[in-house]
């Protein structure tokens, strides 16, 4: 091909909307804003007289491109030590991330992603207690202006008969 067709190649790539989405480092190298909020979350699989609440921190993280929006979300965590190294605590976690967009009204989720928790929560750190920090990759989606990011973990505790249980944290501001 020529430079000529290359150039033409690319400029209906442009217009017919194909042009290629922005690379991984381009998303991290986006200004993103943030919001964060910590709960304290009660193992409700438990009654014991030992401790059993979780303080789980969400971050969450947006950032806008033009019409495309990015989020992610960071998790950290600090729960009790359960006396084993090998203890089944959950019987499933998640964190959702999604983009929204801000509307008079209920605002719509135009994208979300679920993101596996369980298995980073379980593992014992020193002294037997569950202590750890982790980033989602990133989302992203087109939305109109006023858009944002939002994120929500969800716990399954071992043997409560409850399911999985939300608990939302603050959105980001608005990109």
């Amino acid at each position: 091909m020529t430079r000529h067709s290359l150039a033409v190649v690319a400029a209906l790539a442009v217009l017919t909307g194909a042009a290629a989405a922005p690379t991984a480092a381009a998303a991290a190298s986006l200004h993103y804003v943030c919001a964060s909020s910590t709960k304290t979350i009660d193992d409700a699989g438990y009654s014991g007289p030992w401790p059993d609440n979780w303080d789980v921190s969400v971050e969450v993280c947006a950032a806008r491109s033009g019409a495309t929006v990015y989020a992610y979300a960071d998790v950290r965590w600090d729960g009790p030590a359960y006396g084993t190294s090998n203890a089944v605590i959950f019987d499933g976690a998640k964190i959702r991330v999604q983009i929204m967009q801000s509307r008079e009204g209920t605002d719509p989720v135009v994208a979300e992603q679920d993101f596996p928790l369980k298995s980073r929560l379980e593992k014992e750190t020193s002294g037997g207690a569950r202590k750890g920090a982790w980033r989602t990759p990133v989302i992203s989606h087109r939305a109109g202006s006023a858009a944002y990011g939002n994120g929500a973990v969800f716990l399954d505790w071992h043997k409560d008969g409850h399911g999985y249980q939300a608990h939302d944290y603050k959105g980001s501001p608005n990109v």
